[in-house]
Formats: C-alpha cells, structure tokens, sequence
C-alpha cells in the first residue's frame, strides 16, 4: 500500500466518500430502523441522490503496510443505510474534527430526537447513557436536547418495566402513552403483566389502562386495609382463569359483590358463553355423580 493517501473528490466544502469505508457512530443510540421508511428514503435516494451531506470524522491508522483512512460518522445512519440500499458506492460528506464521545451521543441524540426516529426504548437509553457515562443531571440532558426535566425523567422510567414490556414497546404492541398505567403497577408485576397482555389482546385505550390501573391500585389498598380471606382470594383467581378476564370479588361478612370486566358487546357475548359452558359443564358433573351413586 502507497503511503500517499488518496484525497476525497471535493464539491464545495462537501467530500466524496466511499460507503465502505464509513463506519457507524459508536454512540449512537438507534439500534432498529423502521424497513419500510428505510425502503423509501432508499428509492429517493436512488432518484434524486442524497440531498443533505452526512457528518464525518476523519481517522488515520498505522498498520504494516502504511496508513489507512476511515471515516466515523457523527449523523446521518438513516441516510447512510439507505444508500447502501440503494446501492451506492459514495456518499456526499462534511468531514468535521472529531468531537468528544459526549458530543458525539448528543449530536446522534439530537438528530433522531428532532426527526423521530428513536423508539422510546433507544431514547430512554440515549439519555441513561448521557447521565451515567458524563455524570449529566436530569435538566442538563433536556436543555441539550431540547426537552424539558419531566419529559426526560418520565422517558427514563420507562426503563423500569421488565424486559417483555419494553420489548412490545419497541416492537409497536403497544404505545408510549401505554406505559403510563403500566408502571402504576410496578410493585404487582403480575398485574402489571396481566394488564400488558389486555392492552394487546383487547386493544385498549391508553384511557381504558388507566382506569384498570387505578383501580386495581385501589383494590389493593382496600386489600391492604382489609385483606381477603384466602379461599376467597382463590375463587378469585379461579373466576379469572376460567373466563380469561379480570374478575374481584368485594365481601362484607357473609355478602358481597363480584366485578367482571368487559370491553365490548362481542367480549360480554363471549364472557356470557363461557359462563353457560361453565353452568352446563357442571350440571354434566352433578348429574354424573348422582348417576354413579
């Protein structure tokens, strides 16, 4: 390899660079892209090229045979990826000095943030990298990004929810505004499970979450104060498995109330089923008993 090292093709203050030789920002906190926007861009790319340069810096590494350039880049993934896709062999780039690891997170941030193109998984995460790594406070990430104090702290606490929520989340299962009366439930995790798979199941509303959410956290207070008996607790739960929604029984002494939850005319037509199966199955038992004797 020549130790003259080939200079970029230059338009303007804008170089000419192979895709190859770009390599992703190591900061960045996108890790999915979305298949079907990245198709589009790509066929834009492939009819009109990439209007807007993508930012670079310039690294040099020794090696035996002489030095070797790379470029890393500091914005611009979508519109890398999309080229690639598009089969480009260079891409129009700004080669700028190459800023410091927390600079180099905020530009990434900052550039998604403003295109919304993070999920809010990969945003949580850019902000717990920027706090943990630069020691940053709370209102020192908003102000970088933009953003006020709340909208970073509430963003964080998505991070609390267990693994299979923040995967649904990012997948689209369910919303951001989901995640609200979910961590309302974090201290009972199978509620808070439980509440996760109705929100997909039977489609809910953020709002029809939230009264769930409420009020189950009511429930467990006046359980708290008053706890159930556990036979009653286990007809309960029995009542719940056998009609695949959410059921509470309220006693006083040896009266009470029993709450089964519906959503629709469909659900309440098939919860309506279940229990005439359920009747019909046990009269089949009793008569079957009473036979035997």
């Amino acid at each position: 390899m020549d130790n003259e090292l080939p200079i970029p093709r230059k338009e303007s203050g804008v170089f000419w660079i192979e895709v190859d030789k770009i390599k992703p920002n190591p900061m960045q906190p996108r890790k999915e892209f979305d298949e079907n926007k990245l198709g589009g861009l790509a066929e834009s790319i492939r009819q009109y090229g990439v209007l807007q340069p993508l930012i670079v810096t310039r690294k040099e590494y020794e090696v035996p045979t002489g030095r070797v350039v790379e470029y890393e880049l500091i914005a611009g993934e979508r519109r890398l990826e999309a080229s690639k896709l598009a089969g480009l062999a260079q891409v129009p780039v700004i080669i700028r000095e190459e800023p410091p690891e927390q600079v180099k997170l905020e530009l990434a941030l900052i550039e998604n943030i403003q295109r919304e193109d993070l999920n809010p998984i990969e945003r949580a995460k850019g902000f717990r990298q920027l706090i943990e790594n630069f020691k940053l406070k709370h209102h020192e990430v908003g102000s970088k990004i933009g953003k006020s104090r709340e909208f970073v702290t509430n963003t964080l606490r998505i991070l609390m929810l267990p693994d299979e929520i923040q995967e649904g989340l990012s997948k689209g299962l369910i919303t951001e505004g989901h995640t609200r009366p979910l961590l309302m439930l974090c201290e009972q995790p199978e509620q808070q499970t439980l509440l996760y798979k109705e929100i997909i199941y039977k489609q809910m509303t953020v709002r029809e979450a939230e009264r769930i959410s409420r009020r189950v956290a009511v429930e467990r207070r006046k359980k708290h104060e008053e706890p159930l008996d556990p036979e009653t607790r286990f007809v309960e739960e029995k009542l719940s498995d056998a009609l695949g929604t959410r059921v509470s029984i309220e006693r006083k002494g040896d009266k009470g109330k029993i709450s089964i939850e519906f959503f629709s005319n469909e659900e309440l037509n098939a919860l309506l089923g279940r229990i005439r199966g359920l009747y019909e199955k046990q009269e089949k038992e009793d008569i079957a008993e009473n036979f035997t004797v």
